[in-house]
């Protein structure tokens, strides 16, 4: 089968195309045909060896994922031919780049019957993240003031609709140009982060979602008893001491695969409350150039390859 690895850290250039054996299932696992993989900022970082996750090359960076059963191993809770998506195997190698890929089936949920695998790839990784914070650590429902810095990213962009969707007031950062696209999304307030402090303006919110290391600053909007809950600084003790020292809640999140939140996210897809947004698509063997593009940091959502 065909597969992106790369055997040293680098740019760009070192991901390669390359034929290698097919993975076969074992028990309660299910052999995925993938028809279209997301591509994610984490997986450009471990690319170039900044976040050494996966430790030495040679390995497959990737891991979201959407395509059809191909082979269901004994005990999978899948059949041949259903159609799946998920991120299996974060934060261990899953190489996601590639024609087939295996995955625990308890790792991978349906894919919502009302979008087609490429937009389906793109939610994985980033719309776990943003469930796993707002939803499962700050607990957002009806009427809470939330934040949302990044909020045109590929995390940011699905978690102010996530927040929407649990009927919070959502105030979204994102530079101007980015404006128009993120009301589209239900953002009741957007602040140009470049042109206005947030931490000058903003008081009095329940739940902070912090994509950009800026959990510092983030204290003062918060009103006593809310919550930060970071991405980026998830492994921060003293973040977090401080954080719990001003009167407020720390919660760091490390995504991790779970189909029930992925069938949660499923639903809203299918209810019309999420859609994920495509900034460009690429083939397989074009993958150097999908992780330029998500590198640059100027993407607004999503980017995904497509696999024949």
């Amino acid at each position: 089968m065909l597969a992106v690895i790369q055997n040293e850290f680098g740019g760009p250039e070192v991901l390669e195309a390359v034929e290698i054996d097919r993975p076969e299932p074992r028990g309660g696992e299910v052999l995925i045909r993938v028809h279209a993989s997301g591509v994610n900022p984490v997986d450009v970082a471990v690319r170039s060896g900044a976040y050494p996750l996966l430790g030495e090359p040679s390995f497959g960076v990737g891991w979201d994922v959407s395509g059809v059963v191909e082979v269901a191993g004994p005990g999978a809770r899948f059949r041949v031919g259903d159609e799946v998506f998920g991120m299996p195997f974060f934060p261990r190698a899953a190489t996601g780049y590639a024609e087939y890929v295996v995955a625990p089936s308890r790792q991978v949920a349906r894919k919502p019957a009302t979008i087609d695998h490429v937009q389906a790839a793109a939610l994985p990784l980033a719309g776990l993240t943003a469930w796993q914070g707002l939803v499962d650590a700050a607990r957002v429902g009806e009427g809470d003031r939330v934040l949302i810095t990044r909020a045109a990213g590929g995390v940011g962009h699905l978690a102010v609709q996530i927040a929407k969707a649990r009927g919070a007031h959502v105030i979204a950062l994102a530079g101007a140009p980015r404006h128009e696209f993120v009301r589209g999304l239900g953002a009741d307030e957007v602040i140009d982060y470049r042109e206005t402090d947030f931490a000058e303006v903003v008081r009095d919110v329940d739940v902070v979602f912090d994509s950009t290391s800026q959990g510092r600053r983030s204290l003062g909007v918060l009103r006593q008893g809310g919550t930060l809950v970071s991405i980026m600084e998830h492994g921060d003790r003293q973040l977090a001491a401080e954080v719990e020292a001003a009167g407020r809640r720390f919660a760091g999140v490390s995504v991790e695969p779970d189909y029930a939140s992925l069938e949660a996210i499923a639903a809203l897809v299918d209810a019309g409350r999420i859609r994920p947004h495509l900034d460009a698509t690429f083939p397989l063997v074009e993958a150097g150039r999908a992780h330029e593009l998500v590198g640059s940091g100027r993407t607004k959502g999503k980017v995904v390859l497509t696999v024949a």
